[in-house]
């Protein structure tokens, strides 16, 4: 083994002192974690504060769940489960089969029929888990599973389980190494509101400062935004198309703490955002990642530096992507044919 491949570790072994595993605890891995922080300097110059984006789509099922699933499958492992079972919008469900499968554990997720991007379907059904499409939305599923854990051995692997955000905390860890201090303001998506939750207990508890919140809904799905449960969410933005988050309470806290703030962003400046960013600063984000993007280009945050969180990679949703791109160019295969398609 080469010198370069000991120096990688896998998230758990990097950040072990700072999580509640055993110390005899597997280590469950698919080597998540360690995602670029890139530097947008259109995004930066557009916004008048220096900007870095936290590229999350970049772990290994493509988005920041595989950080909560690597802690909270070793647990489960460290507990004896042979199965494991979430409620899904797509990514947990991804990030669970694939988690599931390097376990050597039966996986299962209820997701909401119709709802799902492709990609993310692709992913659990070829990972092996049994895929289950629920007549009803994620809320819906969410509650059948954690009735289904208390009447079958089966291990429960939603952010409710405090394993995920205890993983999903190493994203601000890894922020603040980098940056040598914590940002003046984090702006995030906020669907089941783990992961600001998650993020804001990461950067109380590094001791390297603390930014200023901005959580991000999507119109049709803002709950929090509007103060009361939305029963039938709808956006374009599948990952956060929740209408009762998990974590509501914990995230309302947070941004209390934080001084920060949470608004809604529509679904036509979720896909602008999206757009601008892959021809701008060339990351390919899902849409539930560029609400955060849409709603600093509403209203900037003050401060010196930004980071903000993309959750999820682009091909996640592909069909999401082509839908609002411009068409592509027929051609015949000569010279002259190629010079007006490419030149217009």
């Amino acid at each position: 083994m080469t010198e370069a491949l000991k120096e990688r570790r896998p998230l758990i072994e990097r950040y072990r002192d700072r999580l509640p595993l055993a110390a005899d605890a597997p280590v469950v891995t698919l080597m998540e974690g360690s995602t670029p922080l890139v530097h947008a300097p259109r995004l930066s110059e557009r916004l008048a504060i220096e900007t870095h984006l936290k590229f999350e789509g970049m772990n290994p099922t493509g988005s920041f769940k595989d950080r909560g699933m690597t802690v909270a499958v070793s647990q489960a492992k460290a507990n004896g489960a042979e199965a494991i079972i979430c409620a899904s919008t797509g990514n947990t469900a991804a990030s669970a089969a694939a988690y599931a499968a390097r376990a050597g554990v039966r996986g299962a997720v209820i997701v909401p029929e119709g709802k799902i991007a492709q990609g993310k379907l692709a992913q659990a059904v070829i990972h092996g888990a049994r895929v289950v499409a629920l007549r009803g939305n994620f809320d819906q599923a969410l509650e059948l599973v954690k009735q289904l854990v208390e009447r079958q051995p089966v291990e429960l692997v939603n952010s409710i389980n405090p394993y995920r955000i205890e993983g999903q905390k190493t994203a601000a860890f890894e922020v603040c190494d980098e940056l040598g201090a914590a940002p003046d303001a984090l702006a995030i998506p906020v669907g089941n509101a783990g992961n600001i939750t998650a993020w804001w207990k990461g950067f109380c508890e590094y001791g390297q400062g603390r930014p200023r919140l901005y959580g991000f809904q999507a119109e049709g799905a803002a709950p929090i935004v509007l103060g009361r449960p939305v029963e039938r969410p709808e956006t374009v933005a599948s990952a956060i198309r929740i209408g009762n988050p998990a974590r509501w309470a914990e995230a309302l806290q947070a941004l209390d703490e934080a001084g920060g703030a949470v608004e809604a962003v529509s679904d036509d400046e979720i896909l602008d955002a999206q757009r601008w960013l892959a021809s701008n600063e060339g990351v390919f984000c899902e849409p539930a990642s560029a609400a955060c993007v849409a709603g600093v280009l509403k209203r900037p945050p003050e401060g010196a530096m930004l980071v903000c969180v993309l959750t999820g990679h682009g091909l996640k949703d592909p069909d999401a992507a082509l839908r609002a791109a411009p068409p592509v160019i027929p051609c015949d295969p000569e010279l002259a044919e190629v010079e007006r398609a490419v030149l217009g």
